[in-house]
């Protein structure tokens, strides 16, 4: 049986808000988790959603105990509206050019704890922009690094900052610094208190260890728990039950309180590059264009 049809009208203010509200549930992954996203009740979610169904003539979501997922017609809508949603920013951009005005917004995706860095260059580049174009509205996102490539190269994000571990295709790259991770114990593990010079390889790798699940430290550990982001390293670090890597910039604040504890330093670290990354051949965007100038300058400090 087939569908009726349904044409759907001119696109309105209304139908971007929808669409935005129906974005943002769908990167959620759901309506109670999108409550906190765009402060709104889950209720009035719900009726949003319910709202942009009937204006498409489409059920876009299923909910129930499997939890939320999109119809095959959600997933299309879901790819249109990103595609709408970039070139309408695309659209302002261009205009914006146009004038020679830095107006607008610059959405940008940070891997987590970034932000104690010794080299700032992504602060004094935020720093930079707001003393020169005090209009544009910047939004900052700290996610993990494979959905801030995608975020990227779908248009929901107009810069990312990643470690660099593959070259995508369709990303530009622009190196911004080296981060040195070293392996951490904290206070009350059997290893903080052995003098040192005494903690032996075997030691470390028999030892209870936390594993990112973004990428392996290249140093074989036992690994029997697991953490999305650098912070849950560090908390499964401060019970005082597993050992981990945590970048030296990160941990130093714990390390002077003397809380952590370096093991093996001169054989247990590594170096990871981070890199700015935009999407290739994007139409002309005076706000990021201006930023990634900044971002490259010599470091303030």
């Amino acid at each position: 049986m087939s569908k009726p049809s349904h044409t759907l009208p001119a696109v309105a203010d209304a139908d971007i808000r929808l669409l935005r509200v129906f974005l943002t549930v769908v990167e959620c992954g759901g309506f109670s988790a999108a409550e906190v996203e765009l402060n709104i009740s889950r209720a009035a979610i719900s009726q949003h959603m319910a709202d942009l169904e009937r204006r498409l003539g489409l059920t876009l979501c299923r909910r129930g105990r499997g939890g939320f997922r999109l119809t095959e017609e959600g997933q299309l809508a879901h790819e249109a509206a990103l595609r709408l949603l970039a070139g309408l920013e695309s659209f302002r951009s261009e205009i914006n050019a146009a004038h020679g005005r830095l107006r607008g917004e610059l959405n940008i995706g940070i891997t987590d704890n970034l932000v104690t860095m010794p080299r700032m260059r992504v602060t004094n580049a935020l720093r930079g922009l707001k003393r020169e174009a005090p209009e544009v509205r910047v939004n900052i996102r700290m996610i993990p690094p494979n959905e801030i490539e995608r975020g990227v190269l779908d248009g929901r994000l107009h810069v990312g900052v990643v470690p660099d571990r593959r070259a995508l295709p369709g990303l530009e790259r622009v190196t911004l610094y080296e981060e040195e991770s070293r392996l951490y114990c904290g206070r009350g593990h059997p290893l903080f208190d052995a003098p040192t010079g005494t903690v032996t390889r075997e030691a470390v790798e028999a030892a209870d260890a936390v594993a990112p699940t973004q990428a392996q430290p290249p140093h074989a550990l036992t690994a029997t728990a697991t953490a999305t982001d650098r912070e849950g390293v560090a908390f499964l670090l401060l019970t005082g039950c597993y050992i981990g890597f945590l970048p030296v910039h990160y941990a130093a604040q714990w390390v002077e309180r003397g809380t952590m504890r370096a093991l093996l330093p001169d054989s247990h670290h590594y170096r990871v590059g981070f890199s700015a990354v935009t999407k290739k051949g994007v139409p002309p965007n005076l706000v990021l264009e201006r930023f990634m100038t900044l971002l490259e300058r010599p470091d303030e400090g």
